[in-house]
């Protein structure tokens, strides 16, 4: 019979060791720092926009950790758990600097999830070579800087960080169907500021063309 008790479990790819973390191993935390602090530093800088922000966001995230790891019962991944300290200190980094911006509910959101249909946004229509230069890539950054934060934060860990969808309804304590609908909502705000941004581009180009 497999012991699935959380002071004999390990994340889950099996590098770290819950035990370890819990009886304070320095090791085993320094394991933890190396293995998740470029995502967890990404997902600052994605939702904040901010070098200084996503490093304070980073620091905080393990200070939280270090404090808890004691509570922390294995339920859920060791990852998706600093995941949601990451983007629950992040939206809350965004309430005090832009409470404007954060809703974390829209209204009417649960009607809009049962009778919404979601529409699945791709990427194949868009130049290659446009979508691979760097003013493409700010223009993009851009955009997803300015999405609300309820979609953004959804966006971020599916497309970014390319969790699961099971995993960012975890992080945000959403259902499934509501991070579907936002990550749909968000994919079609892109989309949109990018298809005005290439027909921009497309009707500067006739212009320099004609002459």
């Amino acid at each position: 019979m497999i012991d699935h008790s959380a002071e004999n479990m390990t994340d889950f790819n099996g590098e770290l060791s819950l035990k370890a973390l819990q009886n304070g191993d320095r090791n085993e935390f320094s394991r933890l720092v190396e293995l998740y602090s470029g995502k967890l530093y990404r997902l600052g800088l994605k939702m904040l926009g901010n070098p200084q922000d996503a490093e304070d966001i980073l620091q905080e995230t393990y200070l939280k950790a270090l404090r808890g790891i004691k509570k922390f019962d294995g339920r859920s991944s060791l990852s998706t758990w600093l995941y949601r300290i990451a983007m629950n200190e992040s939206l809350m980094h965004l309430r005090r600097k832009q409470p404007e911006m954060l809703s974390i509910e829209e209204p009417g959101e649960g009607d809009l999830e049962e009778q919404e249909p979601l529409q699945i946004v791709d990427w194949c229509c868009m130049p290659e070579k446009e979508l691979m230069s760097n003013e493409v890539r700010r223009k993009l950054d851009h955009a997803i800087e300015e999405l609300p934060a309820n979609l953004k934060s959804v966006f971020v860990l599916r497309d970014i960080e390319e969790l699961s969808t099971l995993q960012a309804a975890e992080v945000l304590g959403l259902s499934e169907t509501a991070v579907k609908t936002r990550l749909s909502r968000a994919r079609m705000r892109l989309r949109k500021e990018l298809s005005a941004y290439f027909s921009e581009k497309n009707i500067e180009g006739s212009v320099y063309d004609s002459r």
